[in-house]
């Protein structure tokens, strides 16, 4: 097992190299000279010549590529010219809130998904109402797209009832809304996924074996099935909980919220490159992290996986 855990340790920093070189390659392969690109619409003296000297662009590509793999080792993402300061510096002072709101999502779209798929598996709730209900819901939510939701929470909670703020980052009340329009998508997908594999866990022999013993049908679902179906919803789940990244780009700006999608989409406009670079090369981090820690969970949650 220990060694299992190493290999996927190993195999993720592999990925975060191949990240890191992808990125490095990218901006060789653009047009025009490297100076620009990172200069971006900015042009006082003196810019392009602190380029170069940052970047090396005097030396050879193979000594550019060993400081750009270095620099990125050490946490120096370099220096973002349209804002006059570090790279890292700038992420930082954004990071807090975008987790803040990745954080609550997952956990408010893990709950909802929990909840619902628990309720309304297994043979007896197939047809009922409560499971059609269910099942429409889902697919609503999955289907409606981040921005619209957003617009319908504001519209309701906001505007008209007055209940939360409508922009802004002060206090749990802010937090809600933003929440809620990442988590839905997340939670009718995962909710999705849960029911077949709940589903799928009733038509196992050991349930008859269970029943038997005088087991209640909550315990059932949650102390005995629950575990045979979190496989498949650990591995959708820490895809899409790795994915609420992307989500928060539109919702930060959707709500006024500070964070990294806010400072992404002015980078963009800014054309502020080591910015922009900069954040792939996070959310590359972030997924490798959750892949890692989910593929290492396994051996927990399924002992058989141990032996193979």
């Amino acid at each position: 097992m220990v060694r299992k855990v190493v290999t996927r340790l190993l195999t993720g920093l592999l990925v975060l190299w191949l990240a890191a070189s992808a990125a490095f390659a990218t901006i060789h392969a653009l047009p025009g000279r490297i100076e620009d690109i990172l200069a971006g619409d900015l042009s006082y003296p003196g810019l392009r010549e602190a380029i170069a000297a940052q970047w090396g662009l005097d030396h050879s590509l193979l000594w550019q590529y060993g400081q750009f793999v270095l620099r990125l080792a050490r946490g120096d993402l370099g220096t973002s010219f349209v804002l006059q300061q570090p790279v890292s510096a700038v992420l930082f002072s954004q990071l807090w809130p975008t987790v803040q709101l990745a954080s609550a999502a997952a956990v408010l779209a893990v709950l909802l998904a929990l909840g619902v798929a628990t309720a309304t598996s297994g043979a007896a709730a197939r047809g009922a109402w409560a499971t059609r209900f269910a099942s429409a819901a889902e697919l609503v939510f999955t289907s409606t797209p981040v921005f619209w939701g957003g617009l319908l929470l504001l519209i309701v909670f906001s505007f008209h009832w007055r209940l939360f703020p409508v922009s802004g980052a002060a206090g749990w009340r802010s937090l809600v809304l933003p929440a809620i329009t990442l988590a839905l998508p997340t939670a009718g997908m995962l909710s999705q996924v849960m029911r077949e594999a709940l589903d799928a866990a009733f038509e196992r022999p050991f349930v008859t074996t269970v029943r038997s013993r005088g087991v209640s049908e909550a315990r059932l679902r949650v102390g005995h099935l629950l575990r045979h179906a979190l496989l498949p919803v650990v591995t959708l789940g820490g895809w899409l909980i790795g994915g609420l990244l992307g989500g928060a780009v539109i919702t930060e700006k959707l709500f006024g919220r500070p964070g990294l999608g806010s400072i992404t989409l002015d980078a963009v406009t800014s054309q502020d490159v080591p910015v922009v670079l900069a954040v792939v090369l996070l959310a590359a981090f972030v997924h490798v992290v959750i892949s890692t820690v989910l593929d290492i969970a396994y051996l927990f949650i399924d002992p058989r996986l141990r032996s193979q």
